[in-house]
């Protein structure tokens, strides 16, 4: 088990919480303070930057959507960076794959690169990456969230 470290910068797009160890039942509470405690305005977006994030079990995949309902609330985007395989595997299975926009990694998603491609979900302006375009078919189960 590795410990869940949450490490909170701001970028041109808006604040980016750097995530890494393990997201589970245990540690997701953590991270929905650290979401919760955050300044976000209107236009901004959220960067999860998921490089480090060794395991996340069904509690940090529900942490992740508390995340995007927040952004959406501040009429902000929300978007993840650098996704294992394995989360973005769970997110493909689940049909998240069609609500998150991702890029390869965060300098993508705050600019300091060009976008990755097409994107989908709620992410800015349409760019990123879809899982399921990296990944594969998307799923349906989460189809009208």
């Amino acid at each position: 088990m590795s410990p869940l470290t949450i490490t909170s910068r701001d970028a041109a797009t808006g604040p980016v919480l750097e995530i890494t160890g393990d997201l589970d039942y245990a540690t997701a509470p953590d991270l929905r303070t650290a979401v919760d405690g955050l300044t976000l305005d209107a236009g901004q977006l959220l960067l999860l930057d998921l490089a480090g994030l060794e395991f996340c079990d069904s509690s940090g995949i529900t942490t992740l959507l508390a995340a995007r309902n927040l952004a959406t609330r501040h009429s902000a985007a929300i978007a993840l960076a650098a996704v294992p395989a394995n989360t973005a595997r769970i997110l493909r299975i689940v049909g998240l794959d069609r609500v998150f926009t991702v890029y390869p990694d965060a300098a993508a998603a705050t600019g300091s690169t060009g976008p990755a491609g097409p994107g989908s979900g709620s992410g800015s302006a349409g760019q990123g990456v879809s899982l399921s375009q990296r990944n594969g078919p998307p799923g349906s189960v989460a189809e009208g969230l």
